[in-house]
C-alpha cells in the first residue's frame, strides 16, 4: 500500500510530549510549529493545530499501526470508522507555508492603518486607531487614542492590543433612568408611577 500521511489525536496541550514520544519509537512524525513572538508560553513555538499531529506510516492489510507506546496520543482521527490518508503534496505545502510564516516572524495579529482597536495594558484600558502598522511582532504599533481628553499618538506593543469586536446590531446602550440616590430623570418618573 506504501507510505501515506495520517493525522492522529493527542490529549490537551500534549503536542509536545506525543511528538517526542513517537519520535523516540521510530515513527516519521511531523509536528507544524509557527514561531511565539510574544513567548506566552514556555515554548518558544505554537502548534498550528492544537491536539494534533501528522504521521507517516504504511496502513498494510493487517490495518492501522499501533500506537501504545505513546501515552500522550488519543488514537487516530477517524470519520465513520475510516481512518483518511493525506497526500504527500499536502503536507509538502503546508512545510513550504509554515516556513515561510515563521521567517517572516511567526504567528502574530497585524493591526493596519485606520484600524479600530483596544489597548488594554495593566489597568489602562481605552480604544484608540491605528496610526501606523508594526513591520514586525517585536515593533511597536503606533496608535491615536484619547488620553486626558487629548488624542495623543504614542506607541504600543502588539500584545497590548485587541481587536474591537462590533456591537452587534439591535442592541443599544440603555438610558440611565437615575440620577443617583433614586431620583428619577424627567419623565421616568411618571413612567414609573
Amino acid at each position: 500500500m506504501g507510505l501515506k500521511w495520517y493525522v492522529i489525536r493527542t490529549e490537551p496541550r500534549g503536542e509536545y510530549r506525543a511528538y517526542d514520544e513517537l519520535d523516540r519509537g521510530g515513527f516519521e512524525v511531523y509536528f507544524p510549529r509557527a514561531k511565539a513572538p510574544q513567548m506566552r508560553t514556555s515554548n518558544e513555538d505554537l502548534p498550528l493545530f492544537p491536539g494534533y499531529l501528522f504521521l507517516r506510516c504504511d496502513a498494510s492489510d493487517e490495518g492501522m499501526p499501533t500506537l501504545s507506546l505513546a501515552f500522550h496520543v488519543l488514537g487516530w482521527l477517524s470519520f465513520g470508522g475510516v481512518v483518511p490518508s493525506l497526500p504527500d503534496e499536502f503536507v509538502d505545502q503546508l512545510r513550504s507555508q509554515l516556513e515561510a510564516i515563521n521567517q517572516e516572524g511567526g504567528a502574530w495579529r497585524r493591526f493596519h492603518s485606520g484600524e479600530k482597536v483596544r489597548v488594554v495594558s495593566g489597568n489602562l484600558e481605552t480604544l484608540a486607531e491605528v496610526v501606523e502598522e508594526s513591520k514586525s511582532p517585536r515593533t511597536r504599533v503606533k496608535v491615536l487614542m484619547e488620553f486626558m481628553g487629548q488624542l495623543v499618538p504614542t506607541y504600543v506593543p502588539v500584545g497590548d492590543i485587541q481587536s474591537v469586536e462590533s456591537e452587534p446590531a439591535g442592541r443599544r446602550q440603555q438610558s440611565r433612568r437615575t440620577r443617583g440616590k433614586s431620583r428619577w430623570i424627567g419623565t421616568q418618573a411618571s413612567a414609573k408611577l
